[in-house]
């Protein structure tokens, strides 16, 4: 699992406990760090042949940033890899995303332990 945060967005403590919550499950977890480049996702994302991405955003740029992550991945060949979305994201911009190709989007306060069963459960059946 890669967890990334992409953009301007310099607020990280999230995602930081997001990938924390996931490695005591179990999972091995790659965190990118801030600032990430769509392309340096989707490249942490193949180099690491990951599973799946979680992108953390809170910076508004979400229906820019995220479309262009699943765009790339899909023209690698990637398309099966799960892309899952935390942040501040309004309820009609995550069905807009779920449209495109992301699995789930998470908003502020969710539960970690939703989120990993979420991701364990999406992972088992793909």
């Amino acid at each position: 699992m890669v967890v990334a945060k992409p953009g301007l967005d310099g607020h990280d403590r999230g995602a930081k406990i997001i990938a924390r919550a996931l490695r005591d499950a179990g999972m091995e977890v790659i965190y990118t760090g801030l600032h990430q480049t769509p392309e340096q996702i989707v490249e942490t994302v193949i180099q690491e042949d990951a599973d799946a991405v979680g992108i953390s955003i809170l910076s508004g740029a979400h229906m820019t940033l995220v479309p262009r992550i699943v765009e790339l991945l899909r023209a690698e060949g990637a398309d099966d890899v799960l892309v899952v979305v935390g942040g501040t994201v309004p309820v009609d911009d995550a069905a807009a995303l779920k449209e495109r190709g992301v699995a789930e989007v998470f908003g502020p306060g969710a539960p970690t332990g939703a989120i990993v069963e979420f991701l364990q459960s999406a992972l088992a059946a793909a």
